[in-house]
């Protein structure tokens, strides 16, 4: 039982996701703090996934695919939940936003022509722009507004984006859970890379 614990996780938020937007939707009392709690929560399950999957060594390539697949549609889930909670914000910052989002998609067209598999490198630093998308959204949930975290937000996800079109450039063959270009340089070089065990295992 304990083998499917990384799975329910990843999958609770997928749940979690499609719960947000049927919030946004019916807008009950205080549905703001609670949408808050759940992306809280959705957080906790994508840092928790992944460090029990590699404590029981059940870290797989599929798991890892899963992983992030399920990744972009929570975060897809809350983007749009935002944009119906702040719709002004985001026609105010159209351009930076759609930059970001090109980038993002950018990304994964280059996995998908090189691999033809979507990207799961995991980076360090794009688990730390992560954390900054989560306090931006949180941000606008709650006051429809963000200005010096959303440019954080935004140069961070440029640079770490850029960063992965690099890294899946410089593999010869698709592998899961890099932790930098450097490291991504190491192993074309056919040399081994040591992972963190507790965020890039």
């Amino acid at each position: 039982m304990k083998n499917h614990i990384p799975k329910i996780l990843i999958f609770s938020r997928l749940i979690i996701g499609f719960i947000i937007l049927l919030l946004c939707f019916y807008q009950i009392n205080n549905y703001k703090e609670i949408i808050v709690l759940l992306l809280t929560v959705g957080l906790l399950t994508d840092i928790f996934d992944g460090m029990i999957a590699r404590k029981l060594n059940i870290s797989t390539q599929i798991l890892r695919r899963l992983d992030s697949t399920i990744d972009q549609i929570f975060f897809i889930c809350v983007i749009i939940s935002s944009y119906i909670i702040c719709p002004k914000f985001y026609e105010e910052n159209w351009i930076l936003l759609s930059i970001l989002i090109g980038t993002e998609l950018l990304t994964y067209s280059v996995s998908f022509i090189k691999f033809k598999k979507e990207i799961a490198t995991h980076s360090i630093g794009a688990k730390f722009w992560t954390l900054i998308l989560f306090a931006t959204l949180i941000q606008i949930i709650l006051n429809c507004e963000s200005k010096t975290l959303f440019l954080i937000c935004f140069w961070v996800g440029i640079i770490t984006r850029i960063e992965i079109v690099l890294i899946i450039l410089t593999l010869k063959k698709w592998t899961n859970d890099v932790p930098s270009l450097f490291h991504a340089i190491k192993l074309r070089r056919g040399l081994p890379i040591k992972r963190n065990k507790l965020f890039n295992g």
